[in-house]
């Protein structure tokens, strides 16, 4: 027993003394000239055998290094799923302003009804539509309409509604969809013929379990035959001339019974989203030159509502990416404390490293690739999650009718943002435990219990 640990006190001291000529040695007699084939073979073995002890040093530690790329993970993970969230955000809000009516411009006169404030000729009529029609350029459908509100009777009840007299182009404006029956037809507006449309919930109130179409309606004193049901594509919460209980008629059954053919709120709708301003600037002007000076026109278009929505959208998604980069910020901190444990448990493996010659660099790069490693397999994880998630859902959302048409997108570059942010993050806090670990003296590593 006695001479085994001599045996072994004699090997220590072998290796120490060779450490410590190899730290203090300063300089070198001879340096042989070395071919470039052998220079790049020699460059690829380090690296290759560099990368193979990383991964045998995370092997060895598999439950350690697994909870550590949990934070990883997890921010790279949140940094895709924000992108997405934003993104689906964004494209589900600018669906819901375009489906009111892409393009849109519509007028209306403030004083619309309030003859004491406003001159008759100052309201908006047929004519002044014909010639928006007529004048404006880069315009594809004008139309018109005009509210009044009246009342329904059904079971003894008498309920509130809106009855709406359209011009032709409203429906290609406004993309209403009609569930049971059909649209007015182009006879229709031109006879004044003497039938109209619901609303569908306005057809369940009067015609309880019974379909409404076919069937004659009461509107004040009004009479109508049923020709359809719809709803709005888009709901406007009664922000529009479409309500819950509202009643839809050729516009000459209006001009009919009123004798006018003023016009509430005048659409024209643009030929494309970059003339929607100009459209607008158009409008204006005829409506200004048609009518005497003081006259006050309201005209209006949904784009700022639409940039409104992208600021937000885009507001949200960098406070929601701070967060996520506050949780990689932690992982890399988590990856930090666990290297430098790492690099304390393996101070001996260290010095004896040093000891048979192994450079500074070697010991830098072999903890910087456990950290990228470490940070790079988490960050793949977090993405291919975030990833099948849009997947997923998109897959469920398509066997809900009512959600048609709703797609949940991923960006491509959040994936790349996610991976290269992870990557810096575990280089980043990596170096300090990597470089602790290459300015270890071999000597005094080597004498480390």
């Amino acid at each position: 027993m006695e001479p085994h640990r001599h045996h072994h006190s004699g090997l220590l001291g072998t290796v120490e003394n060779a450490a410590h000529r190899i730290a203090h040695s300063e300089t070198i007699a001879h340096v042989v000239p070395i071919a470039p084939e052998l220079m790049q073979a020699s460059k690829v073995m380090f690296w290759s055998e560099t990368w193979l002890l990383a991964l045998q040093a995370l092997r060895a530690n598999k439950v350690r290094a697994g909870l550590t790329m949990l934070g990883v993970i997890i921010g790279s993970a949140c940094i895709v799923l924000v992108v997405t969230v934003a993104l689906a955000g964004k494209t589900y809000i600018i669906k819901l302003i375009e489906g009111v009516g892409a393009n849109l411009v519509f007028v209306d006169h403030p004083h619309i009804g309030r003859e004491q404030n406003s001159a008759m000729a100052d309201e908006i009529s047929l004519d002044d539509a014909q010639a928006i029609r007529d004048e404006a350029s880069n315009v594809a459908y004008v139309a018109a309409t005009r509210n009044i509100p009246l009342t329904v009777v059904a079971g003894g009840v008498e309920y509130p509604v809106n009855l709406v007299g359209v011009t032709q182009g409203f429906q290609e404006i406004r993309r209403l969809i009609v569930l049971r029956g059909r649209y007015f037809e182009p006879d229709d507006m031109m006879s004044r013929s003497k039938v109209c449309l619901l609303t569908d919930e306005l057809a369940k109130v009067v015609f309880p379990g019974d379909d409404a179409v076919g069937q004659d309606i009461r509107v004040g004193n009004l009479h109508f035959t049923v020709i359809g049901v719809f709803k709005e594509r888009v709901s406007t919460f009664g922000e529009s001339e479409i309500t819950d209980k509202s009643v839809i008629v050729p516009f000459g059954l209006i001009k009919y019974y009123t004798g006018t053919d003023f016009v509430s709120t005048l659409y024209a709708q643009a030929s494309s989203p970059g003339n929607v301003q100009q459209v607008a600037e158009d409008v204006g002007e005829i409506l200004h030159g048609r009518h005497r000076p003081g006259a006050e026109y309201r005209v209006q278009n949904l784009a700022s509502l639409r940039d409104s929505a992208e600021k937000i959208s885009f507001a949200l998604t960098i406070v929601l990416l701070l967060i996520a980069f506050i949780a990689l910020l932690i992982s890399g901190i988590g990856i930090m404390n666990i290297m430098l444990v790492t690099v304390t448990e393996r101070t001996r493996e260290i010095g004896i490293r040093k000891a048979i010659g192994a450079p500074r660099n070697a010991i830098l790069y072999q903890f910087l690739m456990e950290a990228l490693l470490i940070s790079g397999t988490g960050a793949l994880a977090g993405i291919l999650i975030a990833v099948m998630i849009p997947a997923v859902m998109n897959v469920v959302i398509s066997y809900f009718p009512v959600a048609a048409g709703v797609h949940v997108p991923v960006s491509w570059v959040s994936v790349v943002l996610a991976f290269l942010v992870s990557c810096s993050t575990g280089l980043l806090f990596g170096y300090l435990p990597a470089n602790r670990a290459a300015r270890l003296h071999p000597t005094e590593s080597l004498r480390y219990e």
